[in-house]
């Protein structure tokens, strides 16, 4: 008996604690709300929208070949995992011109993964700018209208990120380049929002079923 108690503590335990901290995050944090109403991308390119969507914001800019290693690590890491959600999406905001290569990027994805989810929106230098400035980070676009940052963007237009990131403090955006920083932190945000929004869908639910 003393036996089966002492390899239920070293075994059984460490697995019951784990799962809890692991799905503590989840489950009961909240993504903090770093910039409220983001402006919407103009009429022009009303076929897609930040509204009603989770969504992945990027700047992928004019050298698509150089940021394409950006695009499959988020493809692999944050896509393949949520695009099967509702109402989750990627976004990437690219300057005009730059259609044949986007075109040449999709196909590649398209070899890795069902990109139904993955929009891309050509817009003029001047837009792009004024988007990004109304984020209000505090980072900024390269010469080639690009970021190694994406952004997690909720259903009502608001920037979600943190406060009190270990490494960063406040921390609007998420490194493409960096594998750990897409495994390690913007993979548990995304699951907190999304957790939020299956949340508020059951309380809404068993709401009107009272």
């Amino acid at each position: 008996m003393k036996k089966t108690f002492v390899l239920t503590v070293l075994f059984v335990l460490p697995i019951v604690v784990y799962l809890f901290f692991a799905s503590g995050v989840t489950n009961f944090g909240k993504l903090p709300t770093l910039t409220e109403n983001i402006s919407d991308l103009p009429p022009a390119y009303n076929d897609v929208s930040l509204k009603g969507k989770i969504t992945i914001l990027g700047f992928l800019g004019r050298d698509i070949e150089l940021k394409k290693g950006n695009a499959f690590n988020l493809n692999q890491k944050i896509y393949k995992r949520f695009y099967e959600f509702k109402d989750f999406q990627f976004l990437m905001v690219m300057p005009k011109g730059t259609e044949e290569k986007v075109s040449e990027l999709k196909k590649e994805l398209g070899g890795l993964s069902d990109i139904g989810k993955w929009n891309f929106v050509h817009v003029e230098e001047n837009e792009i700018q004024n988007f990004f400035k109304g984020l209000q980070t505090n980072l900024s676009l390269d010469e080639n209208l690009s970021t190694p940052y994406v952004f997690i963007i909720d259903k009502d237009g608001n920037l979600r990120g943190r406060t009190n990131d270990d490494d960063e403090g406040l921390k609007y955006g998420f490194d493409a380049t960096s594998v750990a920083d897409l495994n390690n932190k913007m993979e548990d945000d995304v699951k907190i929002i999304l957790a939020e929004y299956r949340m508020a869908l059951k309380k809404n639910n068993s709401n009107r079923d009272k």
